[in-house]
């Protein structure tokens, strides 16, 4: 399936503002740690060196396992970074993974988490995410018009002021496994926006939604070359 650059479902888009009129907050309320660290000045020298306990499970690349298993997380908002670390630590969201590498005398302080979160943003992204099958593109676009599109961009970009992440080029089967946590209430820091729009979604509509989301191309800029390795890490 090929994903495309039209505007033919931009009508829907703008049809769903209108219920609702006001900007999505953030997925849960700011927790104290995420209000401190947002407001901290990033050290990427000292981020490289924190991000070398994330290398088991996302890759010297941050571009996680193309089976799902891990997700990509090479440029995606430092903002995003860093409330997913800091709701995991605050209790906000449960990642029995995670916690141990995340938690504050492991990984370090606010200014560590701001760090990290920084050189991961700084990662070129995957030019082959893990795909699914394809399918029917034109309903793929509807779907995700429909359901994305107002929060996450027309591209997939997120909104970093917002805390909504980019989910262009992220690998299918993580994507499928996180829409299925979040419609089954899993995932505890998930926008309850987002929760009320794919309740009702079938498992075929919510595959072909996720595979859409992981076709859609990170812009030039974003993107690495097919064989990028991080001079970081050799």
């Amino acid at each position: 399936m090929r994903v495309k650059k039209t505007h033919t479902y931009i009508g829907l888009l703008f049809s769903g503002l209108a219920l609702f009129s006001s900007p999505l907050l953030a997925d849960t309320p700011l927790n104290d740690e995420l209000t401190q660290t947002m407001k901290l000045e990033p050290n990427l020298d000292n981020g490289k060196k924190i991000f070398k306990q994330c290398l088991v499970c996302h890759q010297t690349n941050g571009w996680g396992v193309e089976d799902g298993t891990f997700p990509q997380i090479a440029g995606q908002h430092r903002s995003v970074i860093i409330k997913q670390v800091t709701d995991i630590r605050a209790g906000n969201r449960d990642s029995p993974i995670m916690y141990p590498i995340v938690k504050e005398s492991v990984l370090g302080g606010p200014q560590a988490i701001s760090d990290v979160a920084a050189y991961i943003e700084s990662l070129p992204m995957t030019p082959t995410p893990g795909l699914g099958e394809g399918g029917d593109d034109a309903r793929a676009e509807k779907l995700f018009y429909r359901k994305c599109a107002e929060c996450h961009g027309a591209d997939g970009s997120g909104d970093k002021k917002r805390f909504y992440p980019r989910i262009q080029g992220q690998h299918y089967e993580y994507l499928l496994r996180q829409v299925k946590r979040i419609k089954e209430g899993k995932r505890r820091n998930a926008n309850p926006q987002m929760v009320k729009r794919i309740a009702k979604m079938k498992e075929k509509d919510l595959k072909l939604l996720v595979d859409y989301i992981s076709r859609i191309k990170p812009p030039k800029d974003k993107l690495a070359e097919p064989d990028w390795k991080n001079p970081d890490f050799k």
